[in-house]
């Protein structure tokens, strides 16, 4: 059974030192006893620091789906805003929240700009293309490539890519590649969130759309390499 699994390609931005101190402390203050000033200030100092390294990877994430610009601060305000404080125990679980918080909201916004652009493609085959199902995830771990190019000179090269890509097929890489859900959870996203025309996703969808993706991203990554070894 092919594995169902995709790590984040957000330019490496791991949870700060001292995230998880910073958790626990924030996390103590909810234990229904009382509090004095010093103690709140010091359960939350680092708190701007946190929370400035989170909006960033959570507006990447943001502009990704939806485009630059209003949109996706406000998508970046509702995610933290919504996100219970009960979240902050744990930094990577917290993280994980938001981006599903974020992600359903984004679904909404690019359901609302066009009712079918996250429709499942009709008479979709499945199998094929450039990498085979057992290669499939094997593919998606192997994001050296991806991430030098999104977080190199080639960023704005990969932006135009993500943008040329039809909606439906950028919101599912952003979500596999970017946000780190399976295909499961990105076929329940797109259900939940993408508006009536989007209730039939299923797993192997998503894995075929993901799989087109991956293939166009691969040309993307040739074509660049022989353009640098023809300057």
């Amino acid at each position: 059974m092919p594995r169902d699994s995709a790590p984040s390609f957000i330019p490496p931005q791991p949870i700060l030192d001292g995230a998880q101190a910073f958790a626990e402390r924030v996390h103590g203050l909810m234990d229904g006893r009382q509090k004095d000033g010093p103690t709140v200030a010091h359960a939350l100092e680092g708190m701007d620091q946190v929370v400035d390294r989170i909006a960033a990877g959570l507006y990447t994430l943001a502009s990704m789906l939806v485009g630059e610009g209003e949109d996706s601060v406000r998508l970046v305000e509702t995610a933290i805003a919504t996100v219970p404080a009960s979240a902050t125990g744990d930094p990577a679980e917290g993280r994980k929240i938001c981006r599903r918080v974020l992600s359903g909201s984004a679904l909404e916004l690019l359901a609302r700009r066009d009712p079918g652009a996250l429709a499942p493609p009709k008479n979709l085959q499945t199998g094929g293309g450039c990498i085979d199902d057992e290669d499939l995830d094997a593919a998606a771990e192997s994001r050296v490539q991806f991430e030098r190019m999104i977080a190199g000179p080639d960023r704005e090269r990969v932006r135009r890519w993500l943008a040329a890509l039809r909606t439906d097929m950028r919101t599912i890489f952003v979500l596999r590649a970017t946000a780190g859900f399976t295909a499961q959870e990105t076929a329940d996203l797109l259900s939940v969130h993408g508006g009536p025309q989007a209730a039939g996703w299923s797993r192997e969808a998503v894995r075929e759309v993901f799989r087109q993706a991956l293939c166009s991203l691969a040309s993307q990554v040739l074509q660049a390499t022989v353009e640098s070894a023809g300057g």
